[in-house]
């Protein structure tokens, strides 16, 4: 029998150091390689939005509008079937083999996407591509969460999700260079640009080969020699750098017994009856940033075109983008010095007044295109870390051995209430005659959002700089009465 089989047949209660253990390590090259192999999900999340947002299969497919729009909707459909499909399995066969398979998944999808040569076919992968890229926001958050050293854990997992809006930005400046008919063939350029997410992702994969189970996950499934074995390998490699670690004391150690197989009556009970709070926070965050999102990125085109008459209105994006991306990078550390509560209500109330303020001067007809533009850029600064927080937020604060699940059930909450963003704001848009509407649309965006910085100053979890077992107990965790009693 092998080491491996024997570690998962190791079924009774064990004292672990493990987490332990990975929340003492320093930042190290191990780190960077764990951010840059499983980071790049995001960044090929905004690029494919991007690039699909951009039709330029339209005329070489034959596309009605309608039609163009239907492909945006199969794509966020695949990302919720997958989010709910994977994330379970990511919580019962490990994230190592999800975010290996998930990459996989989305590479087919968006690559095959590429030679489309109809409606039906093109829809048909894009929706093989959301599953990949929805799977990949379980596994991946939970990965991360599980392989950063609590210290770090914040600001790591906010900026990697607020590399959505670098991938956009690629997207956007790849579409001015592939959608050009002086540059290449109007029936080519496009299916090019379907490559560029496929290219990155193969790099990526072979990378993420290296990238060790999570630690946590073995412990939690019996299988504690191959947690212990993986962690001395981390160890080694880091040593190996020149850096001295201090030994763990046994008292930081915690029980734990195999749990391999969680009925949905047990998960229910877990986030109803043990965790009311934390899972109406986790809602709440997640409903409102995404329909603020949604409200404002899907029709800022139309709101530019059809108020302040942009023609170019790509070339407005990128400042957009640019905010949206910075505000992670620039605000990530204070969630783990100033803290999460007092962070996520700073950006969700200041990106709610920006709003509410720039909805006020709309109105006034005072703005001009630029001017519009730089208020977007100022309120997503802010509601980008925000937002970025809302996945950190449910990825901390729920046991370990259902984490994957969690994320991926209020995520697919949040893209239901988001994906009715888009459709309202473009009927409150109209022709662009009255302003009134789209004013109105604007304050009720602005409010949602304030209410849900309201709701995490009294509902917030203190997580900064703690372990993950201390902001909630795995549900492998033997009490110990009932370690002393054996």
């Amino acid at each position: 029998m092998s080491s491996r089989m024997a570690a998962a047949l190791n079924k009774g209660p064990h004292a672990s150091l493990v987490p332990a253990r990975m929340d003492r390590l320093p930042w190290t090259r191990f780190h960077w390689s764990v951010i840059v192999g499983l980071g790049v999900s995001w960044i090929l999340d905004g690029l494919e939005i991007q690039i699909v947002a951009a039709a330029g299969y339209q005329k070489s497919l034959d596309m009605n509008s309608a039609e163009v729009g239907l492909a945006g909707t199969v794509y966020l459909v695949g990302q919720v079937v997958g989010a709910l499909f994977f994330g379970r399995l990511a919580d019962k066969l490990g994230r190592k083999k999800l975010f290996i398979l998930t990459l996989a998944i989305y590479l087919i999808g968006s690559g095959i996407a590429g030679l489309s040569f109809a409606p039906w076919f093109l829809y048909i992968f894009r929706f093989v591509a959301g599953l990949g890229i929805g799977g990949e926001y379980a596994a991946i958050n939970s990965a991360i969460d599980e392989l950063i050293p609590s210290r770090y854990r914040g600001r790591i997992d906010i900026m990697i999700n607020g590399t959505y809006w670098g991938g956009a930005a690629l997207g956007a400046f790849a579409n001015l260079f592939f959608l050009n008919p002086d540059i290449f063939n109007e029936h080519w350029g496009w299916r090019l640009a379907f490559f560029i997410g496929p290219v990155l992702g193969i790099a990526i994969i072979f990378l993420r080969r290296h990238i060790p189970e999570s630690p946590r996950w073995l412990m939690t499934h019996g299988r504690e020699e191959e947690a212990e074995a993986t962690v001395d390998e981390i160890e080694r490699r880091i040593e190996a750098e020149g850096v001295t670690l201090e030994d763990v004391p046994k008292e930081k150690s915690i029980t734990v017994k195999a749990v391999d197989n969680i009925p949905f009556l047990v998960i229910a009970r877990v986030l109803f009856k043990d965790y009311p709070a934390r899972i109406t926070l986790g809602l709440t965050m997640m409903i409102t940033q995404s329909f603020l999102y949604n409200a404002i990125f899907f029709t800022y085109a139309l709101v530019l075109t059809n108020f302040y008459g942009v023609e170019q209105t790509a070339l407005y994006f990128f400042p957009f983008a640019i905010g949206n991306l910075i505000g992670p990078l620039a605000l990530g550390h204070l969630f783990d010095t100033w803290g999460r509560r007092q962070m996520i209500c700073l950006t969700y109330v200041v990106s709610g007044l920006v709003l509410a303020v720039s909805a006020i001067l709309f109105n006034m007809g005072v703005l001009d295109a630029v001017w519009q533009t730089v208020f977007w850029c100022v309120a997503f600064f802010f509601a980008s870390a925000g937002a970025s927080a809302a996945y950190l937020t449910v990825s901390e604060i729920f046991p370990l051995e259902l984490r994957s699940q969690v994320i991926s059930y209020v995520f697919a909450v949040g893209q239901i209430f988001g994906a009715v963003a888009p459709l309202l704001y473009g009927i409150l848009i109209g022709e662009g005659k009255d302003r009134f509407p789209l004013f109105i649309g604007y304050l009720a965006g602005a409010a949602i959002m304030i209410i849900g910085g309201v709701v995490a100053a009294f509902l917030g979890v203190a997580a900064e700089r703690k372990s993950l077992e201390d902001l909630a107990d795995p549900l492998s965790k033997v009490k110990e009465e009932e370690s002393a009693a054996r």
